[in-house]
């Protein structure tokens, strides 16, 4: 086994016990000795970091610090991963502060004691920005903060006062147009480009007619609606518009009493109250007023 030079952090001290081509393993000490921490080689340029010490998780966050910037800079890892069961918090916490980020949920994929358990992934390259920075503090911090879905809805009526309904190909509800907003695409842009799609151009959008909050609903995580404001037009729009065939099947206007049955119950709650006041902002909750 080669030397190799104790890496220190003030009273903290790593002392590699063994090495070979699958694991590395320090003992972790601080005048007492405090446990273990290792990286055990996945893959070509990849390893997994696990510690079982005393002391507490600021040890912990320590420890594994050092031992990533060794597996980065010594031994030429790229990736460096850290697999966690989500009941221990101290552990999430001791991954994200040592530097990594959280990338996902394994659903059942450790087996303890016969039981399927979760795991939290935890990943950092070695190209990454460091904790200690503000970029690397903030991009770590995002990494574990909640994504909220975003959908955006045009809400176009015509000159008698009836609104525009798609009938879509994957469910029976008729729905507006518009749908999920993409990463890094702002809610107007993302209804002006479902508009293209769906329905072969893009009105312009004159304003916000609603903002909803929809709580969990058949599998889907509770989401942010935006309802804009696609104007008022002749009934003739219907004929210029393209449905794409695929995902929008057909187009037509409806008046607002006549929707229950059609829509959705919470189209069926929202949309009449909605079109009863355009000019209004409506903030609703499950498509009730807040």
């Amino acid at each position: 086994m080669t030397a190799v030079q104790p890496l220190t952090d003030g009273d903290l001290t790593l002392r590699l016990a063994t090495q070979d081509q699958q694991v590395v393993t320090f003992e972790v000490e601080n005048g007492n000795p405090l446990g273990t921490v290792e990286v055990r080689r996945t893959s070509p340029g990849a390893g997994l970091v696990v510690w079982a010490l005393d002391g507490g998780p600021e040890f912990a966050q320590r420890a594994v610090r050092l031992l990533s910037e060794y597996a980065f800079t010594e031994l030429g890892l790229d990736r460096l991963q850290i697999d966690v069961d989500p009941s221990l918090h101290s552990s999430m916490r001791v991954a994200i502060r040592s530097g990594f980020r959280r990338e996902g949920l394994l659903r059942g994929a450790a087996l303890v004691d016969g039981e399927r358990r979760d795991v939290v992934v935890y990943g950092m390259r070695s190209d990454d920005p460091r904790p200690d920075s503000v970029l690397g503090w903030t991009t770590l911090m995002d990494s574990t903060l909640p994504k909220k879905r975003v959908i955006a809805h045009v809400v176009v009526q015509d000159t008698t006062g009836r609104v525009l309904l798609c009938q879509v190909s994957y469910k029976q509800d008729l729905e507006l147009p518009g749908g999920v907003v993409e990463p890094d695409e702002d809610p107007a842009t993302g209804a002006s480009r479902e508009m293209e799609e769906e329905l072969g151009i893009a009105l312009p959008l004159l304003g916000v007619l609603a903002i909803d909050w929809l709580p969990r609903w058949e599998g889907w995580g509770d989401a942010v609606e935006i309802l804009y404001d696609g104007g008022v037009h002749d009934p003739t729009l219907l004929e210029t518009l393209h449905p794409d065939g695929r995902e929008i099947l057909a187009l037509s206007w409806h008046s607002p009493e006549a929707l229950a049955g059609l829509v959705s119950p919470l189209n069926a709650r929202r949309l009449p109250q909605i079109l009863a006041k355009p000019s209004q902002l409506h903030n609703l909750s499950n498509g009730e007023p807040i």
